[in-house]
């Protein structure tokens, strides 16, 4: 099996190593690394790895004749894609404490794998953490990217809490309740699609019930994230944040950049991808569509042909001002590509910029909220195990033999064709 040892950590006495399975699709000289976000696998790339390669079929695994020297033979005009499980998830190492987790961390473990690929550049492209992941490798290394696609990107931090309504409060509310995989999987679609796409007629019924099936049946399976490799990618998203001198550093490197979006995201708003985009203007371009958090399942066609489209623009050697500087325009698919998010200002009579503070004022109204409900829901759910430690012992038993896993609410479903998905279940190494 394909794997990269990327480092190594200190477990008790013992130094164990951290590995990465990852897997390589197509052949060409164009290299495009994927990244996946919280508690997905790289099996949840499936609808871009056939859309940048034509197949779903993995490479062989080169292994024993090394990566290295096969990325250096190849040319053409393919494009070769690699996508890898990030450490704490599926087939990768799961790290004992959240110390061993941060986009840096795993923004190097992603340089690690270009390194073991004998990749010198590739174009590089994140979903959610796995945005910030390759912000934070742009940032690192500008020299190793071709270019930068963001997708439902935040900027980290209390920019991760979704959106606080009275929808995402009960979805909050439904997730602490769920002890069924039925009652988790409503709660999953409801978070990562649009109500509008889960009722599209697919063969004789909808995408919902489709996905419903496969979610049940994924997690009723025994492969689910473990808690700490959760906790661990929590803490990464988190801890996150990008610095004025690091989006000062991708600005200037001369690559350019596609932050793209589904309108309905309530994981990871929309005004926190404009804001990032308006910060990496002249180099970036923002792409609005219609979706939710999975706006790269619900929209693939869309997705893959903004991928595509910054390909070329790089292999063209387009300058980031003809990037920028291209007229806005919507699609009749709905997409909005914008190269300046429009952006509301309030000047005061000093002069200053009142929405600025107005902004940051209402986010730390929103994080203390969000905190004190947090602290009830934890303290409820706390008074909960309390009752069920007092109970019978035979219901205690029944307690302690359940596995200790967290399905996940972000948890990305895998693509299994054009007519449907299949949520990802890895196994824990």
């Amino acid at each position: 099996m394909p794997y990269c040892e990327v480092d190594r950590y200190q477990n008790g006495d013992e130094w164990d190593g951290v590995r990465l399975f990852y897997r390589r699709f197509g052949r060409g000289a164009t290299k495009v690394l994927l990244v996946i976000g919280l508690a997905g696998t790289h099996d949840s790339w499936g609808p871009q790895i056939k859309g940048l390669t034509g197949s779903l079929e993995p490479a062989a695994d080169d292994e024993e004749s090394g990566d290295a020297a096969a990325a250096e033979g190849d040319d053409g005009d393919g494009i070769e894609v690699c996508c890898f499980d990030n450490r704490g998830v599926g087939r990768s190492s799961v790290l004992p404490h959240k110390s061993y987790y941060s986009t840096v961390i795993m923004a190097r473990d992603a340089l690690a794998l270009m390194d073991h690929l004998g990749w010198k550049k590739a174009h590089v492209f994140g979903h959610s953490m796995g945005a910030m992941i390759s912000c934070k490798l742009a940032a690192m290394a500008p020299h190793r990217i071709c270019s930068l696609a963001l997708l439902n990107v935040t900027g980290g931090g209390f920019q991760c809490f979704p959106k606080l309504d009275g929808q995402m409060l009960s979805l909050a509310f439904r997730f602490l309740k769920a002890r069924t995989p039925e009652e988790r999987a409503l709660v999953d679609l409801e978070t990562h699609y649009t109500k509008e796409y889960l009722d599209e007629k697919a063969g004789s019924c909808t995408r919902r019930t489709i996905l419903y099936q496969e979610y049940v049946k994924g997690i009723s399976s025994t492969g689910m994230q473990s808690n700490c490799g959760f906790e661990g990618q929590v803490n990464a998203c988190w801890t996150h944040n990008m610095t004025t001198k690091e989006l000062d550093t991708i600005r200037s490197a001369g690559f350019l950049v596609s932050v793209i979006h589904g309108r309905s995201d309530i994981i990871a708003q929309l005004c926190h991808a404009r804001r990032l985009a308006e910060r990496l203007i002249p180099v970036a371009r923002m792409v609005e569509l219609h979706g939710a958090h999975l706006v790269s399942h619900e929209r693939p066609e869309e997705v893959n042909n903004a991928l595509m489209e910054l390909i070329k623009a790089t292999k063209s050697m387009m300058k980031p001002e003809e990037w920028s500087s291209q007229p806005e325009n919507s699609s009749e698919t709905g997409a909005l590509i914008s190269a300046r998010p429009v952006s509301v200002t309030i000047r005061t009579d000093d002069g200053g910029n009142a929405a600025i503070a107005v902004y940051n004022l209402l986010a730390k109204l929103q994080l203390s909220f969000l905190y004190v409900i947090g602290v009830i829901l934890m303290g409820f759910e706390h008074m909960r195990n309390i009752v069920k430690v007092m109970k019978p012992k035979q219901n205690s038993c029944k307690l302690l033999s359940e596995p200790s896993r967290r399905p996940g609410i972000f948890m990305s479903p895998q693509y299994c064709g054009d007519d449907g998905f299949r949520i990802a279940s890895p196994k824990t190494s």
